[in-house]
């Protein structure tokens, strides 16, 4: 009998450190004196936080590995992206938003490798 996969707590941690990313991305963006205020790089930061958290969401609704392959690669690569982006807008917080959100997708794919051992062996 296959596990659910509906216990998806990494995509749940990943879904909460982009939202948080794109919450300190927003106040670095809007606030005078952050140093970065309506700049361009700080609205990409801005975009590239929505896009993760929507592969977020869509983390919890695929089901093929080939299809979780895909999206965790292409989550790893906005994770590398958007933290270094956060470097260099001097914004701390979001680079360490986005180890969180990594921390979030190791559980999630170690989760769903072992799920996966369990109902095929």
């Amino acid at each position: 009998m296959p596990t659910p996969r509906s216990n998806r707590l990494g995509a749940l941690v990943l879904l909460i450190a982009s939202l948080a990313g794109l919450a300190i991305a927003l106040y670095a963006y809007s606030t005078p004196l952050t140093g970065v205020t309506g700049t361009l790089g700080a609205l990409v930061a801005i975009v590239a936080c929505l896009a993760l958290a929507v592969m977020a969401l869509l983390l919890f609704k695929v089901r093929g590995r080939g299809a979780s392959i895909v999206l965790g690669i292409l989550i790893l690569m906005g994770l590398a992206g958007t933290s270094f982006a956060g470097m260099l807008l001097h914004q701390w917080w979001i680079s360490a938003a986005m180890v969180v959100g990594l921390i979030g997708l190791i559980v999630d794919m170690v989760r769903a490798t072992h799920h996966a051992r369990l109902t095929h062996t």
